[in-house]
Formats: C-alpha cells, structure tokens, sequence
C-alpha cells in the first residue's frame, strides 16, 4: 500500500526533474522522439534555414536601433518591429532603385553616342574591315575564314549570354524571394528575440557563459562580414570608376557609384558594367584600350573581394584567413547568393563549438596528450636500451 501511494498516476503532473514515467526507459524514449521530430521538423523547413540566419544575422546587427526606437514608442513590441523592418527595406530598396534609374539613362545615352560608331562598323563588307584591320594583319590571323569564325563566335556568344541572362534572372528571383522571406522572418526576431534567447538557453544543455560566447562570435561575425562586403564593394567601384575615367569613359562616377551597388551582390559585380564599356572601346577602333579595360576588369577589380575579404573579415573577427577564405567561397557554392554571410557565420561557430569543446574537456584532453607523450618517451628509451 506505501509503495502504491508513491506511484505516479498519468492525472499526476510532472515535476521538473523528475523522470517521465518514473523509470530511465521513459525518459530515453523521450528523448528520441523528441530528436526524430526536430529531425523531421528541419528537414521540412530546410528551404528557408538561409532566410532565417540571415534575418538573425540583421536583427543582431540592428537591435540597438530596434531598442532605441521601443522606448520611443513606449514599449509597443510590434509597432516598433514593423517600423524598423520598414525603414530597413527602404533603406535597401530605394537607393537601388534610384541607382538603377541613373544607370539606365546613363546606359540609354551611351548607346546612343556609340551608335554611330557602331553602324559605321557594321555598314558595308564586315570581312575585308575587319582582314585589313592592323591587328589582325600583326598576328597574321587575316587568311582564316571570316564566316565560319564569326558563325560560330555569334552562336557562342549568343548561347553564353542565353545561359548568363537565364541564371542572372534566375538567382534575382532567388534573391527576391529570399529577401521578403527574410524581412518577414526578422519582424518576428525583432520582437520576440530577447524571450527566444531565452528559451534556447533554458533547453540547452550548454551553459550559459557558453552560449553567451556563441551569441557574442554570432554578432561579430555577421557585423566583420557586412563591414568588409560594403568596405571591398566601395574600393570595387573606386577602382572600376576610376578605370572608366582613364580610359575615357563618359560619366565615370556615376558608373562607379552603379558598381558600388553591384559589388554588393555576389550575383553580378563591376563586369556587368566593365564588359560593355570594353565592347564600346574595341567597336570604337581602341582595340588596346578595350584588352586593357578587360583585364583590369577581370583579374584586378574582379579579384579583389578575393584577396582581402579573409583578411578584413578574420582582422575582425578573429578567425584564420584560410577559414574565412573556404567558408565564404564554400558557402556561396552551397547557399547560393547569401553564401557569403552564412558561410563565415557557420564557420565561426563552428570554430567557437571547437573551443567549448576544449575547454570543457580540458583535463581529459591533457592526459591523453601527456598519456601519449609519455609512451612514446617509454618505447624511444627501451629502442636505446635493445640498441
């Protein structure tokens, strides 16, 4: 009868501690169906795991704005949320909006001063202005077949860009997509974020000061990436602008301002600007002034988030170079166009899990290092011993 009163019955709640069911089984079992459904639940929201660590990404980075405006608003959670979700999409949308608009006049003007040039190229026998031109006749290229060559650049060209207008549109509708996916999903962090972070550290099982360390590399992460994209896309069109003006092209800065913008989405870059301003030099009869722009274009301005992006990113945020190189390139190849955040955030943590992992199992770590050392010094002396 004592030992039927201490039995918990199913109408009986559970105390926190204490074992479902009353027995180790219970609360195994738990615990899988508790990680087969986080399982399942991933893998049916996997589609939009980029989104939301980019939105955690912008919500670290504007929190203090979120907060300044909370106490403006009197603590009206939602009004303040939507406000600053607001002022940031407007803040990303209208100047590239109103930059676009430049560009396309711009280009509109362009085309129709390189027009004449152009039609002069194109009117009368292609084949012989293009045999007596002085390079060709320097590389002794003037007895290959004009129209078999032509026809199948023409068609290669016309394939290539085929290809590059379709991935272009392609990854701009990803990129859309993923942008009011993010906007919607960071709406929410903005307002809930402080009770989320709290429930994650109440189920895990990490220590506080541990996640705390997770959150602080997180933030720096993400704030050292956004830094250096907008740092390397400002020395992207100063280069790209100050190429165009050299080599005469007309209204440098506002292209370099265009490439400024373009620099900031991996899906496209200066060469969107570049190419064709090499197009109009060579149609223009400079030829080595069109190969010039091309290279610059190519293996200067192109090259450069390559060259300093792990550094600027692993000054900041203390991650290696090397890290930040394959996490950023790898997670574009992986991620797609948001790639180059979430590569090195997901890096970063990994790297922070790693040094948790140290710390924690330092005593256990240390004597297998001096477990092994002191082996090896056995097994040397007894070789000198034999010998």
């Amino acid at each position: 009868m004592i030992e039927q009163a201490h039995i918990a019955t199913r109408d009986e709640p559970i105390k926190p501690g204490q074992p479902y069911g009353g027995d180790k089984f219970a609360r195994y079992s738990l615990l899988i169906i508790v990680l087969i459904a986080t399982v399942v639940f991933l893998n049916m929201i996997k589609a939009f795991l980029v989104p939301v660590i980019l939105a955690a990404v912008i919500a670290g980075l504007f929190f203090p704005f979120y907060a300044w405006l909370l106490k403006r608003t009197r603590g009206r959670k939602s009004l303040s949320s939507f406000v600053c979700c607001a002022l940031l999409s407007l803040g990303l949308l209208l100047p590239v909006f109103a930059v676009a608009n430049l560009g396309a006049r711009e280009a509109a003007r362009l085309c129709q001063s390189a027009g004449p040039q152009a039609r002069a190229l194109f009117e009368g026998n292609l084949e012989e202005k293009v045999q007596s031109h002085s390079l060709i006749r320097k590389l002794h290229l003037e007895s290959v077949p004009l129209p078999h060559t032509s026809e199948h650049l023409a068609k290669q060209g016309s394939d290539l860009l085929d290809k590059a207008v379709s991935a272009v549109s392609r990854g701009t509708f990803e990129l859309i997509a993923t942008l009011g996916i993010t906007f919607f999903t960071m709406f929410f962090f903005f307002r809930d974020g402080p009770e989320l972070l709290t429930k994650l550290k109440y189920l895990s099982p990490l220590a506080d000061n541990y996640l705390d360390e997770l959150i602080r590399r997180f933030v720096s992460v993400s704030r050292a990436t956004v830094k250096s994209t907008l740092l390397i896309a400002l020395i992207k069109g100063t280069l790209g602008g100050l190429s165009l003006w050299a080599f005469g092209i007309q209204a440098p800065v506002l292209w370099g301002v265009v490439m400024v913008f373009l620099s900031i989405l991996p899906i496209v870059g200066p060469w969107l600007v570049m190419y064709p301003a090499a197009l109009i030099l060579f149609f223009g009869g400079h030829v080595w002034q069109a190969i010039a722009l091309f290279l610059i274009a190519t293996f200067v301005v192109g090259l450069v988030d390559n060259l300093l992006q792990p550094t600027l990113i692993g000054r900041d945020s203390g991650m290696p170079e090397l890290m930040v190189f394959f996490s950023t390139v790898g997670g574009i190849g992986l991620f797609g166009v948001t790639g180059f955040i979430v590569g090195p955030v997901i890096a970063a943590l990994f790297l922070t899990l790693l040094e948790i992992y140290g710390k924690e199992f330092s005593q256990q770590l240390t004597f297998a290092h001096n477990h092994v050392s002191t082996t090896n010094t056995m097994k040397g002396i007894s070789r000198c011993h034999t010998s």
